[in-house]
């Protein structure tokens, strides 16, 4: 710096430097560089003492952690319906020696949260906290875990709170039809297909979830990720606490009844609804089947994505309808696929055409190469997400080890999709698209 002079006081001060603002070239596109290594951060493999497997990424800058325990207690574990939902979500509403308001108000007075993430397949507990309130925290999340309470009267009020949150989504369109072609793909009677009733919940009681918990919260039967800034004290006091959970015995799921065999259509009136819900799909796969990969490329294309073939027709150039999608729902045991969308119910009809038309040309002729390139460098962006930080990159590892994936497959994934050709997704959709190979479901106006 140097010094000048003041003309009105007569004193000196310190004159900064002028500085040069960098304006960037609006005119001049940035270069476009192609993606390079996606991989899963390093991670420690270990085991509680109970034996059960743990996985820890130390990749966090801050003095916290995500504690998330998955256990395979799901709906095609159920000896009745709605038990696994309900005995997962009643764990955090009581335990040995607190009730709901001193379990809740424990937590909230170390700034730790509880979640119970909704699966299917798998009952999923959840802790954040930071490091230093864990010898607090960690010893009543034990006790919650092990010894659940599952008072009656708690249950009651669970059960009445749920009947009317699920009153009023069947009062949504959208919720009925995904309901529906879910139920017409499995089947009423299959652990993904069946949909729930608000008089379902009346049937509970707490000597039903005490069993389903009793059965399935074993440390033989899932596993545990800790995300964050992952110590060896942090590690030491997961095992103190978390590894006298009983050890118990890998769970095996109830029989399946089998999926309808023929596709068919539903049309269902209602005199509420203002515009028709139209959903498409069809039962596929698991993730563990060799074309799972090559096929979420394929969703992706149909209608993963804002430059989707149906994103780019029915909402772009027809303007049927503000967003449309496809979907590839894999689960443990089976899957399934389907297009949704909302659209006025005039418009239906060429909807419908419209999906099926876009459908027959993936099975027709094989995409150009520069929509081929939009979409690989799309997923590829996409894979890179999946392990930007911790707690991203713990998502994706419990998707694994939930399906029964080794780690591997993901950069199985990634290589698939680096090297999938046009000619591959055609064969693809020639293989799953057929059109008579979909149920089609409808709720719209009428009586």
């Amino acid at each position: 710096m140097e010094r000048a002079l003041c003309f009105l006081s007569g004193k000196t001060y310190l004159r900064r430097p002028k500085t040069t603002i960098f304006m960037p070239n609006r005119r001049k596109m940035p270069p476009i560089r192609p993606v390079g290594d996606i991989s899963l951060p390093p991670l420690r493999e270990w085991r509680l003492r109970n034996g059960m497997p743990a996985y820890s990424i130390d990749m966090g800058a801050q003095p916290g952690v995500r504690i998330e325990l998955v256990f395979f207690a799901g709906r095609p574990y159920e000896q009745k319906r709605l038990v696994s939902r309900a005995a997962a979500d009643m764990m955090g509403e009581g335990c040995l020696g607190y009730d709901a308001t001193a379990l809740s108000d424990h937590f909230d007075y170390y700034g730790a949260s509880i979640s119970f993430p909704i699966s299917l397949d798998t009952t999923n507990v959840a802790l954040l906290c930071l490091n230093k309130h864990l010898p607090e925290v960690l010893p009543v999340f034990a006790t919650m875990l092990a010894e659940p309470a599952f008072d009656d009267q708690e249950l009651r009020r669970f059960c009445k709170q749920h009947q009317q949150l699920l009153r009023e989504d069947l009062s949504q369109s959208d919720v009925v039809a995904y309901r529906e072609i879910t139920g017409a793909i499995f089947g009423a009677g299959h652990p993904y297909g069946y949909n729930s009733k608000p008089e379902d919940f009346d049937t509970l009681a707490p000597t039903d979830l005490l069993t389903h918990h009793q059965r399935y919260v074993q440390a033989a039967n899932g596993f545990i990720i800790i995300a964050g800034r992952v110590t060896p004290e942090v590690e030491t006091m997961i095992d103190r606490y978390l590894g006298q959970l009983p050890t118990g015995m890998p769970a095996e799921p109830v029989p399946f009844p089998p999926c309808p065999p023929m596709p068919g259509s539903l049309r269902l009136p209602r005199p509420d609804a203002w515009q028709t819900s139209l959903r498409i799909g069809k039962q596929l796969f698991s993730r563990r089947h060799p074309d799972a990969d090559a096929f979420y490329i394929l969703d992706t294309l149909v209608g993963g994505y804002f430059g989707s073939r149906l994103m780019m027709n029915i909402r772009e150039d027809k303007g049927y309808t503000y967003n449309i999608e496809s979907s590839f729902d894999p689960m443990l045991y089976d899957g399934c696929w389907y297009v949704e969308c909302e659209v006025a119910h005039e418009a239906a009809n060429d909807t419908l055409a419209e999906i099926y038309r876009e459908l027959a040309l993936l099975r027709k002729q094989p995409i150009l190469a520069d929509e081929l390139d939009m979409l690989k460098n799309y997923l590829l962006g996409t894979y890179l997400t999946m392990v930007d930080g911790p707690f991203n990159t713990a998502e994706l590892l419990k998707t694994l080890l939930a399906d029964r994936l080794p780690l591997a497959a993901f950069s199985q994934m990634v290589e698939t999709t680096r090297n999938i050709t046009a000619e591959n997704l055609q064969q693809l959709a020639q293989t799953y698209l057929q059109p008579d190979s979909f149920w089609e479901v409808r709720v719209e106006p009428g009586e």
